[in-house]
Order: C-alpha cells, then sequence, then structure tokens
C-alpha cells in the first residue's frame, strides 16, 4: 500500500514539473517570436525610411563659381513692375465692302487684251482691259445721226416760229416741229451719256473715227486680287473681269469671349501675328466693338484698325493677338528667370539650405559652391521682357534669383536627381 501510495505521489510530481516546463516552453516561444518581430520592424523601417527619402524630389541644386561663370548664371531679385495685362484672342483680317470692287463691263464685247496680273497695284480710272463689238459703231452711228436731224429740226422750229409770227402758218405746225425738236435733243443726251460710260469721247466721234473698241477701267485704287475673264472670251455687265482690293483700308476683326467683354474698351491697343508668319509683329487700335455673338462661338467682334506697318497684309489671313488692357504694379521677374517642368512653372532662389556634399576626383570638396532652391510659382501678365509671378511656395524679401541661364540651373538639378538615384 505504501509503495502504490509512493508511485502516485512520484508520477505526480513528474506530472507537474512536466506543465511547468510547457508552460515555460510556451513564454519562451512567445518571447522569441516577439523579439523577432521587432527585430523585423526595426530592420523594415530604415528601409521604408531611405525608400521615402529617395522619392522625395530633389529641389537644391548646387553650382560652383566656375559652373555658374561658365554657363552664364546671372543674379537679380523680385522686382514690382508697372506691367499691362492682356487678353488673348484669334482673329481675322478684312477689307470693307466699299474699299473692295468687281471690275465688269458695262457693254457686252470680246476681250482683246488684258493689261494687268493678280498682285498688280493699279489705280482709279485706270485701263485694264479692252473689248471689241461692231454694235459700238452703230451707236456712235446714232449720235451721228441724230446731230444732223437736230440740226434740221432747230432750222425747221424757226421756219415755223417765223410763219406762225408773221399768221402764216399753222400754229399745229410750229407745235410739231417744237416737239421732234425736243425728241431728238432727248435722244442725243442719252447717246452722249452712252459714249461717256464706255469711255469715248462725244467731241471726238466723226464719220472718219468711229470705234470697234472700249476700255475697261479700275472703279477704285488697289490692288488686283482675282481675273477670271481671259483674253478671246466673251463678258457683258453680269461677267466680272477682274477684282480689285484696297488692302490700304484693311481692318482687324477680332473676336473675344463673353467673359472678357467687361475688360474691352475703344481705343485698347492690340499687338497681332499672323498665324502663318509669326515673325512679324503688328499693331492695330479698337474702334468699335460688336453687339451680338457672332454666330454660335460665344464670342463678340472687336473691330480695329490696322495701325503703322500694313505690308504683307491681305484680306481674309488669320491673325493671334494680344490685347493691352490696364497697367498694374506687380512683383516680376525676367521672363528667362522661369523654367517649366511638368507643367508647372519655377524660379530659382539663392538659399542657405545644404545639399549632400560633391567632391572632386581627389576627394575633396569642391570650393566655393552656391545653393539654389526651385520655388513653384504661377505666371502671370507678360510685358516688355518681364512676367508676373505670385509664388506657391515662400520667397524671402531681397532673396537672390537666378534670372539669366536658369534653364542650365534646372539641367544641373535633374543631372543630379538621376546620379543620386
Amino acid at each position: 500500500m505504501k509503495s502504490i501510495v509512493k508511485d502516485l505521489s512520484i508520477h505526480k510530481n513528474s506530472n507537474m514539473k512536466f506543465k511547468y516546463n510547457i508552460i515555460a516552453l510556451v513564454f519562451i516561444s512567445l518571447f522569441a517570436i516577439s523579439c523577432g518581430k521587432k527585430a523585423a520592424a526595426e530592420e523594415k523601417a530604415p528601409e521604408k525610411t531611405e525608400q521615402a527619402h529617395e522619392e522625395e524630389p530633389q529641389t537644391i541644386a548646387s553650382l560652383t563659381e566656375e559652373q555658374m561663370k561658365s554657363v552664364g548664371v546671372v543674379l537679380g531679385t523680385v522686382e514690382m513692375k508697372e506691367l499691362t495685362s492682356t487678353i488673348k484672342a484669334n482673329g481675322l483680317l478684312s477689307v470693307p465692302n466699299s474699299n473692295k470692287a468687281t471690275i465688269t463691263s458695262l457693254y457686252g464685247g470680246i476681250i482683246k487684251t488684258i493689261n494687268i496680273q493678280v498682285g498688280s497695284i493699279v489705280k482709279k480710272g485706270q485701263v485694264i482691259a479692252t473689248i471689241a463689238n461692231p454694235e459700238y459703231i452703230q451707236l456712235q452711228e446714232d449720235y451721228l445721226t441724230t446731230n444732223s436731224r437736230i440740226t434740221y429740226a432747230e432750222q425747221e422750229f424757226r421756219r415755223q416760229r417765223e410763219l406762225f409770227d408773221n399768221d402764216a402758218g399753222a400754229k399745229k405746225n410750229l407745235q410739231s416741229a417744237d416737239a421732234e425738236l425736243k425728241t431728238l435733243r432727248t435722244k442725243r443726251a442719252s447717246l452722249l451719256k452712252q459714249l461717256q460710260m464706255m469711255g469715248i469721247n462725244p467731241g471726238n466721234v466723226n464719220n472718219g473715227n468711229m470705234r470697234s473698241g472700249l476700255v475697261i477701267t479700275a472703279p477704285i485704287s488697289g490692288t488686283i486680287s482675282s481675273i477670271t475673264a481671259q483674253i478671246g472670251s466673251y463678258v457683258d455687265i453680269s461677267s466680272p473681269v477682274a477684282t480689285v482690293i484696297d488692302n490700304g483700308s484693311i481692318h482687324l476683326d477680332l473676336q473675344v469671349f463673353e467673359k472678357d467683354l467687361p475688360k474691352m474698351r475703344v481705343g485698347q491697343v492690340v499687338h497681332f501675328k499672323l498665324t502663318n508668319n509669326p515673325e512679324t509683329e503688328y499693331d492695330a487700335k479698337i474702334y468699335s466693338i460688336g453687339s451680338s455673338f457672332e454666330n454660335e462661338s460665344k464670342t463678340i467682334s472687336m473691330h480695329c484698325e490696322v495701325i503703322g506697318n500694313k505690308a504683307g497684309l491681305i484680306d481674309g489671313m488669320n491673325i493671334t493677338g494680344i490685347v493691352s488692357l490696364d497697367k498694374s504694379v506687380t512683383p516680376a521677374v525676367p521672363t528667362e528667370a522661369i523654367v517649366e517642368a511638368d507643367g508647372k512653372f519655377y524660379v530659382f532662389i539663392q538659399t542657405d539650405k545644404k545639399v549632400e556634399e560633391e567632391h572632386d576626383e581627389k576627394g575633396k570638396p569642391h570650393p566655393k559652391t552656391l545653393n539654389f532652391e526651385k520655388v513653384e510659382v504661377v505666371k502671370g501678365t507678360s510685358d516688355m521682357g518681364y512676367t508676373a509671378i505670385t509664388p506657391v511656395g515662400n520667397i524671402p524679401d531681397n532673396a537672390k534669383i537666378v534670372v539669366k541661364s536658369a534653364f542650365f540651373v534646372n539641367a544641373k538639378l535633374v543631372n543630379s536627381g538621376e546620379h543620386e538615384h
């Protein structure tokens, strides 16, 4: 019995030791897992920090004095400039209909000569073509015949007047002679006008000097823009021979959107360039503002007088114009101080912020380096080589700004970022 109790006691103690051993192993395992997770977290943390550091964009560019001198970097400051705000708009050059003319012949005929070509400059009344038609001779013949009949009618009227005054003639004969004379005079006046319109001097018309050809003249001075007739073709009053345009009266129709209409005033200056020739700039001045929308474009037409140089301007040319508005004083920098990257605009300001120090081939630091920070700005009005800016970041008062060769500073920054990456 005692031996059985002793065995049970030993067995019980063995079970208790086994349980304690299991509990100890569990705690040790949990402690090990916890330490492992902490170590893994500590290992991953630097990676995450390093990755975040790598993803931060490089904003500091470092240049030596030698580098700045070689690329022509010049420093300046943000200046307060009186700039003229502007509106950009498209337009079309046009000539008023009162300064355009279709050249036609008042009488039908065959074209015999053409004295012009497209681009020719003509004066009002200048002969541009000649036409011929035998019917012209008939008109001159009628004029001469009418003149002869008038001479006889005048003699007959005087004779009938004398007879009537002496009670030797009937009154109706006098009245008939008077009516005949008036009719012939009316006809002669009509024929005289027709001859003048044909370019024939009635005083020079005689039996030995009848003309079968007529001249066609320019109704206005200007430039020949098109020729529709040719030698041998038949023309009449409905057949245009050529078109002449006085480009000296050319004006600009500028299309401005509704939102910009309140800013427009008569007298404002418009600087414009031809779409197909952006090298030359022209000037115009608004003299009339439209009062209705143009078709469905939701634009209003600004009628502008072209002032100064008009060389090369032709009716129908498309243009791009800049309307000068009121002047305002605003912070501005030279336009070339602004660089564009990823659709945004930046300037470079001198800063005391440090970048990782660069070394030369011998491992020595570069001497006398200057650091420049890339600061985002919003572009405003551009005028006379300056552009208004509104900083998105902070630009300290009297900060030194790269005003020339900023493009090279940006290129140095980009190259430095790629090298570090």
